[in-house]
């Protein structure tokens, strides 16, 4: 019986101290079939129909709402649920399905008043706006129902009953002192658990700080509300699995939604932006303050209109000015509801003929000064808003152009592009990849492909293959020039447009509605300049943004008090005219490893006409292949077609203004650079690590593609040894593969001891392949934090030329031995 079967599984669950998992769509219907025969567990049933299934248009949901529908019209032989309970069940669905059938049932006149309650404090409307607007406008009681609904919509009633704060809020500091990313919050090799948040929530810094869990229920054991404080906070992978296990463990329970918490409170004397953005969109509170003077255990006490902190013995703490919104995005359970919500106060406003209410805060609204300029960056979204250019500062709200989506994440896009009540993508292109698990599926994985396979497809995006290779490579063969973009990865960075990775909740926001809110952030330059010497490498060039940087003020290594001009920024870069499309991706996804917001490059137009041909070409081979959905790909060769007919790249004017300017003279640059374990800042000179032994070699990741592997190719040919060291080969997509294979290098490769591993993310990521415990590696890939690559690891970060001469010796090279293997002396 799928009662009895769903209690077990409940059961095991509750033993493991995890709530049930939300209705699956058959035992919502074995259910609703047990309601209908009056079975003796009915009321318990139509408890778990009430509160077990999650919102929005989910397969569950349908049901839920074809199934109210037909009690609240008295066609339902169920006796436990009376028309007025299933009204009061529809309206708290959040959006998507209830609302078509709230508007059935008010047309109606089937309980107009309890329809009209229900959709009053609905804000997932879209297009189900126009039949309101449609119904207002005829005679009878429906219709004056539909009045009150826009003039309830128009007052923003749906704000103003939200959630009322105190002028005060105290709470008790549970703090990790130093740093804190979304590894340790949020676990690679956790990945397949993500989805279920209270699981995955078990291994929140479980390995680094085991103590932390402990620390927070015991505080809340005591009755009290809980910060959880680091001084530096969230740096890493643009993760919304980090913000969703922190608010399982800090948050309130969401009525009516299973497995999913909200609010909670987040501190930090540094945040990393895109955590930042996702602690805001997840209606999570977010102050950045002075740390330094908080420990573990500290009562605070916040005064909203003044916004000051203060311990409870009146010792003032530093609080740093945030965002105008950030009381009516937290009081809005997030920024994306306040976003959307006010989007139809407006609409309702607009066809009412009143003026828009005066409760939320506004941002204040940077202005030029005379003859001031706009960056690259800000001319991009610019015209992603209709006009010239956006300064720093600016609230806007532009187009999405392309948003990706990454299969380790992928099931948590999905269930929020679902709450969001969501049934076709509204931005032009959505992409979904299978990097991060491709090469050794659980089998619990076949199973989140299909899903995510057919979801993407249903709602008009494109789907890739498992094998296929790394999203960001992927992404990249599609992007239209000089237009913004998401993904939820933070390297989905464009190396010719403009791409902002965020969570996963504001990336299915992207996809959703086809735009997204942003705080325009200020640039950073960097401008190249000087020869490279022979051997020297764009990977070189990579390391050598954060060693000039250092060596210039703008960053420092490690530390409370780190500082990090790139931090929160845009990172354009300049004097790279000369390189190839996919040599500048190197140069934009490394902008992740500096915390900065996106990354522009100035590039040659011949270069990114070129480019096009290319993705063109390749775009049609996926048709040819099957892939789908074809309307979609069909719909951007069109657009990269047309951008052909009149190529021409935004530049920065003369008269630009920039946070900082960073010159990077590589000239100066006579050997090449390392980051050095365990953080892609600390950045050192070959011959200052030269000797350090070495167990094993990565070289793979979105960091490298052909000639890349060609280039270690040439190296192990000319030494014709075998490596010294384990090494390990990844493609970055499944075209490098087949050419380095017909190419006869996969034979080489082999033939020198290495694995070749399934195009993807592989070692990169950690979360299945990983190095021995605590060995010491040379890697290409993309970061070196703490127990990404394997337990107690050692990573440098290095080029695939440094990577396989170090595989060859068995340790890191001198510069002699560099050049020697490489052929140059």
């Amino acid at each position: 019986m799928m009662l009895e079967k769903y209690k077990k599984n409940a059961m095991k669950r509750e033993q493991k101290n995890l709530p049930p998992l939300p209705l699956t769509v058959e035992e919502t219907g074995a259910f609703i079939q047990l309601l209908e025969a009056n079975d003796k567990s009915s009321e318990e049933l139509l408890q778990l129909i009430a509160g077990q299934i999650e919102p929005g248009v989910s397969a569950s949901a349908k049901v839920k709402a074809a199934w109210l529908e037909k009690v609240a019209l008295g066609e339902s032989a169920c006796t436990a649920a009376a028309p007025e309970k299933a009204v009061e069940m529809l309206a708290l669905m959040g959006g998507g399905y209830n609302v078509g059938v709230l508007l059935n049932l008010l047309e109606k006149s089937i309980l107009p008043t309890l329809c009209g309650e229900a959709l009053k404090h609905c804000i997932l409307i879209y297009e189900a706006f126009d039949r309101i607007r449609a119904l207002s406008e005829k005679e009878g009681v429906p219709a004056g129902v539909a009045k009150e609904i826009l003039q309830s919509w128009a007052a923003a009633e749906w704000f103003t009953s939200a959630m009322v704060l105190e002028e005060e809020m105290r709470f008790t500091v549970c703090k990790i002192n130093g740093e804190i990313n979304t590894d340790d919050m949020s676990p690679g090799s956790e990945v397949q658990s993500r989805a279920d948040i209270p699981l995955h929530a078990q291994s929140f810094c479980a390995k680094r700080f085991p103590e932390v869990q402990g620390e927070l229920r015991s505080i809340q054991e005591q009755g009290q509300l809980v910060a959880f404080a680091g001084d530096v906070m969230g740096t890493g992978s643009s993760r919304k699995s980090a913000l969703n296990s922190l608010v399982w463990l800090i948050g309130e329970d969401i009525p009516n939604v299973p497995g999913k918490r909200a609010g909670g409170i987040v501190m930090g004397n540094i945040i990393a932006p895109i955590f930042y953005a996702t602690a805001r969109d997840s209606g999570t509170l977010v102050l950045e303050c002075d740390t330094s003077k908080i420990s573990s255990g500290d009562e605070l006490i916040l005064n909203f209109p003044d916004w000051t902190l203060r311990k409870k013995d009146g010792e003032k703490i530093e609080l740093h000015p945030g965002p105008s919104t950030v009381i009516d995005e937290y009081r809005a359970r997030g920024r994306l509801n306040l976003t959307i919500g006010c989007q139809l106060t407006k609409k309702a406003c607009a066809y009412l003929g009143c003026e828009f209410p005066a409760i939320f805060s506004e941002p204040e609204k940077p202005v030029a000064r005379p003859g001031q300029g706009y960056t690259q960056a800000q001319k991009i979204v610019g015209r992603a808003c209709g006009v010239e250019g956006v300064l720093p500062g600016t609230v806007c709200e532009p187009e999405m152009t392309t948003v990706g989506s990454q299969d380790s994440t992928g099931p948590m896009n999905m269930q929020e592009i679902s709450e969001l009540a969501c049934l076709e993508f509204k931005t032009d292109l959505f992409m979904q990849s299978f990097c991060h698990t491709a090469a050794y599926p659980k089998e619990s994985d076949f199973g989140r492909w299909k899903f995510l396979q057919e979801m993407t497809v249903a709602w008009g995006g494109v789907t890739f293959q498992p094998g296929d290779g790394v999203i960001h490579s992927l992404i990249n063969r599609m992007i239209v020039p000089d237009t913004v973009g998401t993904g939820a990865d933070s390297h989905t960075r464009f190396p010719m447009g403009l791409s902002f990775p965020a969570g996963s909740g504001l990336v299915a926001f992207a996809a959703a509605l086809g735009f997204m809110p942003l705080e325009m952030p200020e640039s950073v330059r960097v401008r190249f300049s000087g020869r490279r010497a022979p051997g020297i490498t764009i990977r070189d060039m990579v390391n050598a943004i954060p060693f000039f940087a250092r060596e210039q003020g703008l960053l420092t290594v490690g530390g409370k008090a780190k500082k990090n001009v790139f931090s929160g920024a845009i990172m354009e870069v300049e004097g790279v005219e000369d390189f190839t499309v996919a040599d500048a991706f190197e140069l934009s996804n490394s902008s992740a490893e500096r915390s900065a917001a996106a990354a522009t490059l100035k590039l040659s137009l011949h270069a990114v006409v070129e480019r096009l041909k290319e993705n063109i070409a390749f775009l049609q081979s996926l048709l040819a292949d099957g892939y789908q959905s074809a309307e979609a790909i069909r719909r951007r060769i069109k657009r990269l077609e047309k951008w052909l007919e009149s190529p021409r790249l935004l530049e920065a004017d003369d008269h630009a203004e920039y946070l900082a300017t960073l010159d990077v003279d590589m000239s100066r640059v006579t050997e090449p650079l390392l980051a050095c374990p365990n953080d892609p800042d600390d950045v050192r000179l070959l011959s200052a690590v030269a000797g350090d032994r070495v167990d094993e070699v990565f070289i793979g990741s979105c960091m490298t593609f052909l000639k890349h592997l060609q280039a270690a190719e040439d190296i192990l040919k000319r030494d014709g040894g075998y490596a010294k060291t384990g090494l390990w080969i990844a493609p970055s997509t499944r075209m490098d593969r087949d050419t380095i294979r017909e190419d006869g290098g996969f034979a080489l490769f082999v033939g020198s001891g290495a694995r070749i591993e399934t195009p993807g993310c592989s070692l990169c990521m950690g979360n299945q392949a990983r190095v021995r415990p605590d060995s010491t590696v040379v890697s290409t890939s993309t970061r070196n934090f703490n127990n990404r690559l394997g337990d107690g690891n050692r990573v440098y970060l290095a080029s695939s030329e440094v990577a396989a001469v170090t595989a060859l010796l068995g340790k890191i090279p001198t510069p002699a031995e560099y050049r020697q293997k490489m052929g140059l002396e």
